[in-house]
């Protein structure tokens, strides 16, 4: 019985994608034609006006190119429990070309510091050409980055656990071009490369911690090239309405590159937002599913560019789970998020979201499942980008956290 069910869930996960593709998607694309009308939506800038008397410009046609900029700094902890820290969140969104027919670009930059030296420089960027020619897709990440592991797969003891000391350099560049409307398919390249890895505990070996001999030792370099496929019918992802994604990527890190060691890498991206109120496309009133399926196909991938909760390229899944808590060769990840306005004017709104997450080991994949849950509050920022400030309480066994954001986890 157990093995009919895991084979029906693992069907479900590979299906999704194929179910999203091919809905029509006519019936879910916002029509991009139709500029987004805030006159009558609310946000933290108008505020500001108001209370600094700043009196509002003639109303005129929009301007193509502007660029919005929400920022957001606010203290913070810092991963691995190395005390609080400042951490300044900026995110900026424009249109490269016509508004009826180019996606919104958008890059996020969210610096952190503390005086116990760690620090982090993370900049993302999604760039989309006049017209949706072609998606420039870029991560750059140099940190000194501490996190938590408990091993491999479904470890039940919370407190056996050690923490990892790194720094941390990743540089990913993928360019995709249009190849109908909302399919692109592209390649780029990636590197991650961890150094001084250690236990901050002098008495633990990591490689006996966590029974893995690969990038457990003093560092570990991956250098590859990936394939990608994106079909994507969002016009903007800091705050996607109705609309499909679904996002392929195949890495291959060959040694004659640099890796370390030859290992290669599977993941597959779906989401779908859904549209409870189709008389308001504007007014937020939306369910949405995303899943993901991110697997190695060698056993001698670096331990810490394994699939592990957290770890997906926005560092956005898990809400409610200690990043990397669950680790392993193969992950698979569920999450159901229902969102909706409060106030008419969009200055408000309210999330409410489940998640699970299983990860292989023992044969536990799709076998042992570990939920989290949550709910929290949307207040709009920039309604030119439709950016909101989100304000989560996650929790799941053994762990809770308030988690402050800007724009959508996905």
């Amino acid at each position: 019985m157990k093995i009919q069910y895991a084979a029906g869930a693992l069907c479900a996960c590979l299906l999704l994608p194929t179910i999203i593709i091919a809905q029509d998607a006519a019936n879910t694309i916002p029509k991009q034609s139709q500029q987004r009308d805030t006159a009558h939506q609310t946000d933290l800038i108008d505020i500001g006006k108001a209370l600094f008397h700043i009196k509002p410009q003639k109303i005129r046609v929009q301007r193509e190119k502007k660029i919005y900029f929400s920022v957001l700094p606010v203290p913070g902890a810092v991963p691995g429990g190395a005390g609080r820290a400042l951490i300044t969140s900026t995110t900026a969104g424009t249109y490269l070309g016509p508004q009826s027919t180019t996606n919104l670009s958008s890059a996020n930059f969210a610096p952190y510091w503390n005086f116990k030296g760690r620090f982090g420089i993370p900049l993302r960027t999604s760039i989309w050409l006049p017209n949706n020619t072609w998606n420039i897709q870029g991560d750059i990440r140099l940190l000194v980055y501490p996190q938590y592991t408990w091993g491999l797969g479904n470890t039940d003891n919370d407190q056996n656990k050690t923490l990892v000391n790194q720094n941390y350099i990743r540089f990913y560049q993928t360019a995709l071009k249009k190849i109908t409307p909302y399919f692109y398919a592209g390649g780029g390249y990636n590197l991650d490369y961890h150094s001084n890895i250690n236990s901050d505990e002098p008495g633990i070996d990591l490689q006996q911690f966590t029974h893995y001999s690969y990038g457990t030792q003093s560092s570990s370099l991956s250098s590859g090239i990936n394939l990608s496929l994106l079909y994507d019918t969002r016009n903007n992802s800091i705050n996607p309405l109705p609309g499909s994604y679904l996002n392929i990527v195949y890495r291959a890190n060959p040694t004659f590159l640099g890796s370390n060691q030859k290992w290669n890498s599977l993941y597959i991206d779906a989401r779908k937002y859904l549209p409870l109120d189709r008389d308001n496309p504007t007014r937020q009133n939306t369910l949405a599913f995303w899943s993901y399926f991110w697997t190695v196909f060698n056993s001698n991938a670096p331990y810490l560019d394994l699939p592990g909760i957290g770890s997906d390229p926005y560092n956005r899944s898990g809400e409610g789970l200690e990043q990397n808590r669950y680790r392993g060769r193969s992950l698979v990840y569920l999450e159901t998020e229902y969102r909706r306005d409060i106030t008419g004017n969009g200055l408000l709104g309210f999330v409410a979201f489940v998640n699970a997450t299983t990860v292989s080991g023992s044969g536990s994949l799709l076998r042992s499942w570990h939920p989290a849950a949550g709910t929290g509050l949307r207040i709009k920022f920039n309604k030119g980008s439709n950016t909101n400030i989100g304000i989560d309480y996650a929790f799941s066994k053994g762990y809770s956290a308030i988690v402050l954001n800007l724009g959508e986890k996905f």
